[in-house]
């Protein structure tokens, strides 16, 4: 048994996110934006799926995403610290000058493919392996007809999709990163075959303009952006 459908929905808006700082898993909250995010990607994620079972990382970002969506389908969300994004060590909280700065060697190599290990952070393939594990533990609870949606980070999401699909998550960049409040689909297929899941749909959001999306619900009043 398992769920027949899984959604992996990314957190909304930090003030990390809004500076270009790596985040990792610093626990920073939502910012204004990212809580007006929260409310319009589960208004739009619940008009199209309705939880069975909704899980999310323990870090507040996506907690509090979670919990936006998780009120509207009437289910409780349940905290798994397997969810978490991916840690980046002693890079966390710093923007990509300030990486290159500290360390120029690592900073490229970690731009050109590579894994930044001199850093302490988490290398690919764990993070993958700890994703996948606790989404289909999680999904094997559940019937065919059942949803679950996982809420979680964008890193640690496009490792997930891409073991699910059966590529490998060191080596493979085929799929692009989610916007904040954005979801992947995917479906159940032939468990015993290979990939035992399809995606349906990726980097699927409440269908604002992205310069609206971004700037949040003063859009039109913040500068340089168009509609002034």
């Amino acid at each position: 048994m398992t769920a027949g459908t899984i959604v992996l929905l990314r957190h909304g808006r930090t003030a990390y996110n809004h500076t270009k700082r790596l985040q990792g898993q610093v626990d920073i909250p939502l910012d204004d934006v990212g809580r007006w995010q929260a409310e319009q990607g589960a208004n739009a994620l619940a008009s199209s799926h309705t939880a069975t079972k909704v899980v999310s990382s323990d870090l507040q970002r996506a907690f509090d995403t979670a919990t936006a969506y998780a009120k509207l389908v009437g289910v409780d969300v349940e905290s798994d610290e397997r969810m978490r994004e991916r840690s980046f060590g002693e890079w966390e909280g710093l923007n990509s000058e300030e990486i290159a700065e500290r360390w120029p060697d690592e900073h490229a190599a970690w731009r050109a493919g590579a894994e930044p290990v001199r850093a302490g952070a988490e290398s690919r393939a764990a993070v993958a392996e700890r994703m996948t594990t606790g989404v289909l533990e999680h999904a094997a609870g559940l019937g065919a007809e059942d949803t679950l949606v996982v809420v979680s980070h964008g890193a640690a999401i496009t490792l997930t999709l891409t073991r699910l699909l059966g590529q490998d998550p060191v080596e493979w960049r085929g799929i692009s990163g989610l916007r904040n409040v954005h979801w992947s689909h995917l479906h159940a297929a032939d468990l015993q075959g290979h990939p035992a899941w399809r995606l349906v749909a990726h980097n699927v959001g409440a269908g604002y303009p992205l310069d609206h999306w971004l700037a949040g619900p003063d859009w039109n009043l913040e500068p340089g952006v168009a509609g002034e």
